[in-house]
């Protein structure tokens, strides 16, 4: 994939970037670089490769530390509301984030 100067100044204007002219054409190389990587990873066959269940299972076999999976109880709704910067009628209040 080949980045172009417009293609990054978009990006940028979308992400909310503040980029300088002269940094458009370095960048837009950068990113065709990395988009080409991309391109030849995916164009690898795994086909024949086995999925792992663990990568540790090939360097040695070694006991997972998991806790036992059980239900501890319900959760006291008031203890975490405590911790709340603000809560109302049971709920936690956070700021709009979307207009």
């Amino acid at each position: 994939m080949s980045f172009q100067p417009k293609d990054i100044e978009r990006l940028a204007r979308l992400a909310r970037i503040a980029l300088e002219a002269e940094e458009t054409p370095a960048l837009a190389r950068e990113m065709s670089g990395i988009f080409d990587l991309i391109d030849q990873l995916q164009s690898v066959d795994t086909g024949s490769v086995q999925p792992l269940a663990s990568p540790l299972d090939l360097i040695e076999a070694q006991v997972q530390r998991l806790r036992e999976d059980r239900v501890d109880g319900a959760i006291d709704r008031d203890a975490n509301l405590a911790n709340a910067p603000q809560a109302e009628h049971g709920l936690f209040l956070v700021p709009k984030v979307i207009e």
